[in-house]
């Protein structure tokens, strides 16, 4: 089960485990349940504790992220704070407002970002695995692409000349901080041998 009601989030997901025998399925699928307060300081922190509360309250294996964008003109923010950048109810578009607000004395030298992902699977055993992801990029001035979600549209690769919401999804997944990270997670499953993750 995806810790998330994002859908772009849990199509990213499906994606990446295309090649594993599981399902994918959303807290959608399991009614109303309330969010955990998500007050860790990192992502390694956030995705635990959300991979965590909800396997207990759903009792199956649980697979969390938690991931957002740092920015070095703005001294690591949003950070961990990137889904309430603009408040605890901020839209997609809410968020890259303030963003393209806050960057506006920035210089083209000043627009170094990265995306990071951390992933945390959960089981009702107790047992628990993290897997983390980089990617680098450059923020631009104005929104690019209709595909992806969150900061997509602003954040270009420089490697592949798009931005995240430029990519097909395939395309995406190779390079991203949660491609990268599923990458890792699928690798520490496989050392592990567990029946899930075949080798």
């Amino acid at each position: 089960m995806a810790a998330t009601r994002n859908k772009g989030k849990i199509k990213e997901f499906r994606e990446a485990l295309a090649d594993l025998p599981v399902e994918i399925i959303g807290l959608d699928d399991f009614g109303s349940i309330a969010e955990p307060v998500e007050d860790g300081l990192t992502f390694a922190e956030n995705a635990l504790l959300k991979a965590r509360y909800y396997c207990q309250q759903t009792g199956v294996i649980c697979l969390a992220d938690d991931s957002g964008l740092e920015v070095d003109f703005l001294q690591g923010v949003p950070g961990v704070w990137s889904a309430r950048y603009a408040g605890e109810s901020a839209t997609d578009d809410d968020n890259n407002a303030k963003l393209l607000l806050n960057m506006i004395q920035a210089g083209e030298g000043q627009r170094q970002a990265r995306f990071r992902s951390v992933l945390a699977i959960a089981g009702p055993d107790g047992s628990s695995l993290t897997a983390d992801g980089i990617c680098e990029g450059i923020l631009l001035k104005d929104l690019r692409g209709d595909g992806g979600f969150g900061y997509d549209p602003l954040f270009f690769v420089p490697e592949l000349g798009k931005t995240f919401a430029e990519m097909s999804i395939t395309e995406k997944g190779t390079i991203s901080h949660r491609g990268r990270a599923f990458q890792q997670l699928k690798e520490k499953m496989r050392q592990l041998d567990s029946g899930i993750f075949p080798r």
